[in-house]
């Protein structure tokens, strides 16, 4: 799958030539490329840039979700090329269901269809765990609707009546 990317800014150069930006450089961070890794080998992507690209998407998304301590916290437990993602959303103005969720992300992979984008959801938030703790996702998933727990490869345990 490959995701819409904005088109790349132009610089001026002196006597009013434009050329393109440079393309971004690939997160040289060993922490980043093992969360990749374990997304790839989670979701059994074909190629390690399949398996960045929506982890990107994944944690762009969960980043206008989650707010407050632990947003800043999950910024910190993450490898600082995550962080950046994370912690460069503006925060959604409504939280979204745990469907909508994934139709969000759904929307921000070209071909994706809520199938697979469940299926990459699921493939990002499921190494978060053991990256960034259970304390900590346990306070993520309090603060989110119900159905995420399952997105982060727990059960969705109901309190008894």
């Amino acid at each position: 799958m490959t995701t819409l990317t904005p088109q790349k800014p132009a610089i001026p150069q002196p006597g009013g030539d434009v050329t393109p930006a440079p393309e971004p450089r690939p997160a040289q961070d060993p922490a980043w490329r093992e969360l990749v890794d374990a997304v790839r080998e989670a979701g059994q992507y074909p190629t390690r840039s399949e398996a960045e690209s929506v982890t990107r998407v994944v944690l762009s998304a969960l980043g206008g979700h989650v707010v407050g301590d632990e947003r800043v916290d999950l910024a910190r437990a993450l490898p600082e090329e995550a962080a950046r993602v994370v912690a460069s959303q503006i925060p959604a103005t409504r939280s979204l269901t745990a469907a909508e969720f994934v139709d969000s992300v759904a929307a921000r992979i070209e071909g994706a269809t809520p199938a697979t984008a469940r299926w990459d959801v699921s493939s990002v938030l499921s190494v978060l765990p053991p990256l960034v703790g259970d304390e900590l996702v346990t306070r993520i998933l309090g603060q989110l609707p119900p159905g995420y727990a399952l997105l982060f490869g727990r059960a969705e345990l109901t309190p008894a009546a």
